[in-house]
């Protein structure tokens, strides 16, 4: 393999990876608040795709108005699936809250196929996501250049909120300890809002800039990538912001350079993701970032 194929694999691997940090971040984030699996969060990345493409093909809106609307109506609907599916039994037993998780993922594909159609519908993408761009002898996509510029861009603009501002250190304090931030004064309820909010709006963009690169939508596209940017946020350090990115960047990397150097295991490049979760499982339990802490009862 020369140099300039190997960068040009490096470019794919880097927006595939940048994708899956996108989608990571939602559940490392969800995690680090209520220590809850969101197994819902890859059918709202898919609700952010079909919501843009209906905007665009329906409605005849712009592209931008159409992904704003995408990103708005997402972030709405996660806040509306925290308190419908979620808040109810915040002081319950785990295992039911992971069980109404996986109802609400299971739900959300079926009303999607009765709503949206089980056909798939190719993605409107606007045309100049799809120039080729040379830099020097590389060539790329556009969108391939847009997907990790806007990622970091959302990266820093997160970390900012977080440990910059009143709404960032209430969510630290929740993370911690849930009971002493409400004894502290902290509206733990807007805290868990703004959370779902923010994740599922991060969720959105990752589906629209999905739907942008693999211009096919269908109401199980959000499932493996689901589970793969899950297992991209265990890999980093489950409740660690930067180990999502980390873990979405190792896992995009991992998956496209092993095809390329290795086709015939094309029809593999699933179980590279659950391969990498066992090694790393193995050898750090946390994750690459993450802390060792005792579960509490």
């Amino acid at each position: 393999m020369t140099f300039e194929l190997f960068l040009q694999h490096l470019s794919n691997a880097l927006a595939l990876g940048s994708l899956y940090a996108l989608i990571a971040i939602g559940y490392t984030m969800v995690y680090g608040i209520l220590r809850l699996i969101n197994f819902a969060h890859g059918d709202v990345f898919m609700l952010g795709g079909y919501i843009a493409f209906y905007g665009i093909t329906l409605f005849f809106m712009p592209w931008w108005a159409a992904f704003i609307v995408a990103l708005g109506l997402t972030g709405i609907f996660g806040i509306g699936l925290e308190r419908a599916a979620y808040k109810p039994l915040r002081n319950s037993p785990k295992i039911s809250i992971m069980i109404s998780a996986i109802g609400a993922s299971f739900l959300l594909e079926n009303l999607a196929t009765v709503i949206f159609g089980g056909r798939p519908k190719g993605f409107p993408a606007p045309a100049f996501f799809n120039e080729v761009v040379h830099i020097g002898s590389v060539s790329a996509l556009f969108i391939s250049l847009v997907i990790p510029a806007l990622t970091a861009v959302l990266l820093t603009v997160l970390l900012v909120v977080v440990h910059r501002t009143k709404t960032g250190m209430a969510m630290r304090a929740v993370s911690t300890d849930l009971a002493a931030a409400r004894l502290m004064a902290i509206d733990v309820n807007r805290i868990v809002s703004f959370t779902f909010g923010a994740g599922s709006v991060l969720a959105a963009i990752g589906g629209v800039m999905w739907a942008i690169k693999y211009p096919q939508l269908n109401p199980t596209m959000g499932m493996m990538p689901g589970l793969k940017c899950f297992i991209a946020a265990v890999i980093g350090g489950i409740g660690n912001i930067g180990g999502a990115v980390l873990g979405g960047l190792l896992l995009g990397l991992i998956e496209l350079m092993i095809i390329a150097f290795l086709p015939t295991l094309t029809g593999y490049k699933d179980a590279f993701a659950f391969v990498l979760l066992i090694i790393v499982l193995l050898v750090k339990p946390s994750g690459l970032l993450g802390k060792n802490q005792i579960e509490k009862v």
